[in-house]
C-alpha cells in the first residue's frame, strides 16, 4: 500500500506528481514523545500520509494540525473539522492553545498508520479504497472511533463511502460485518447485510459474536430464518387446484397428484432452510410431470410451480 512519501529532513523530497509551495519540517511532538526528538537528525527519514500532506487542498484553508500515528506516520489535518465530528474534542486533545512556532503542532495518536487513514477518510467523507483496506483494519478502524468521540452511527450512512465499502465485505464476512452494524445500530448496513446470512445456521453462532451483536439485531437475525422457513412451508403445501374432470382424466384420478405433490412437498418442508433456492424446488416439483398421462394435469402442476416459485421470491430476504 503505498500510503506515504518518504522524506529528507535535510533535503526534502516528494513526488512529482504533487506541487508543494511550502513544507514544513515535521514539528516535535508537544507531548514530549522521544521519537520526535530523535527525528530532528538531518539524517533521519519521516513518513508522510500522501493523501493527508501539508499542502493536500482538502479544505480552502491549510491544515493546522498534524497527527503523528503509533508506526510515526505524519497526518496533516484540519482541527476544525476534527472538532465538529468528534464529541469529546477529539479524546480530549483539541482544541490546542496557539504557539508562536509557524508549524503546526503535533498529536501523537495511539492507531497504526492504515487505522489512521481509514478514520481521517471517514471524517473527510473520502474513499480510501484505492488503499484496498483488509476488512480487519476496517472493523478495527470503527471501533477505534467512539475513542475519539466519533460515533460510528453518524458517519456510516448509506452516502458515505466508508459504508460502501464495508457493504462490498458482505459476501465474505457476513456474520462479522452484521455483528459490527449491530453492535452500533446501524440498521442501514444491517439490513442488506443480514441477506448474506440466510445459509448460515444459527446453531453456530458463539458467544462473543453474539454478545457485539445484541439482543435486538441477534431476535431480528432468528426472526427472519424462521419467518423465511414458515413463509416457504405455507406456500409449499397446497397442492395444484384439480382441473374439470375429462373422460379419461375425472377428479378420483386426479387424486394421484395431489399425493405425489405432497409427498414432494413434505420432503422439502422437512429440509426447509432460509436459502432453499428457486432451483430445488423447480427440480424437486417439475419431475412430477413425468409420471401423469393427462395433459391438463401436467399444465396445472407446471402453473403451481410457477406460483410457487413467485411467491416465495417475493418473501423479505433481510431482517
Amino acid at each position: 500500500m503505498d500510503n506515504y512519501n518518504w522524506v529528507h529532513f535535510g533535503d526534502l523530497e516528494y513526488p512529482s506528481s504533487t506541487k508543494y509551495d511550502h513544507l514544513p519540517t515535521p514539528p516535535r511532538s508537544h507531548d514530549g514523545s522521544p521519537e520526535a526528538d530523535a527525528q530532528e537528525d538531518s539524517s533521519s527519514l519521516v513518513s508522510i500520509s500522501t493523501t493527508f500532506f501539508p499542502a493536500a487542498q482538502h479544505r480552502p484553508h491549510p491544515p493546522d494540525v498534524a497527527l503523528l500515528s503509533k508506526d510515526s506516520v505524519y497526518f496533516y489535518v484540519h482541527s476544525d473539522l476534527l472538532l465538529d465530528v468528534s464529541e469529546n474534542h477529539f479524546r480530549a486533545m483539541l482544541p490546542i492553545s496557539s504557539s508562536d512556532d509557524d508549524d503546526p503542532p503535533v498529536l501523537n495518536i495511539p492507531e497504526p498508520s492504515p487505522v489512521l487513514n481509514i478514520i481521517l477518510h471517514a471524517i473527510y467523507d473520502m474513499s480510501c479504497s484505492h488503499y484496498s483496506p483488509a476488512f480487519e483494519l476496517l472493523v478495527h478502524a470503527v471501533d477505534s472511533m467512539p475513542i475519539y468521540g466519533i460515533n460510528p452511527k453518524s458517519t456510516i450512512v448509506p452516502s458515505s463511502p466508508l459504508f460502501t465499502l464495508l457493504l462490498s465485505h458482505a459476501p465474505l464476512f457476513p456474520l462479522e460485518l452484521y455483528a459490527l452494524a449491530a453492535h452500533y445500530d446501524i440498521q442501514d448496513l444491517a439490513v442488506p447485510t443480514s441477506s448474506h446470512l440466510l445459509a448460515f445456521p444459527l446453531s453456530r453462532l458463539n458467544d462473543s459474536i453474539v454478545e457485539r451483536m445484541g439482543a435486538i439485531y441477534l431476535k431480528r437475525l432468528f426472526f427472519l430464518h424462521f419467518g423465511r422457513a414458515e413463509a416457504l412451508k405455507r406456500v409449499l403445501l397446497p397442492p395444484p387446484h384439480p382441473h374439470p374432470p375429462t373422460s379419461s382424466c375425472d377428479f378420483q384420478s386426479q387424486k394421484g397428484l395431489s399425493r405425489a405433490w405432497a409427498l414432494a412437498s413434505a420432503y422439502l418442508a422437512w429440509d426447509v432452510r432460509p436459502d432453499m433456492s428457486t432451483n430445488t424446488l423447480e427440480s424437486a416439483l417439475r419431475p412430477l410431470a413425468e409420471h401423469l398421462p393427462c395433459d391438463l394435469c401436467k399444465s396445472t402442476l407446471n402453473d403451481r410451480v410457477k406460483n410457487l416459485i413467485v411467491q416465495w421470491s417475493l418473501v423479505k430476504r433481510t431482517i
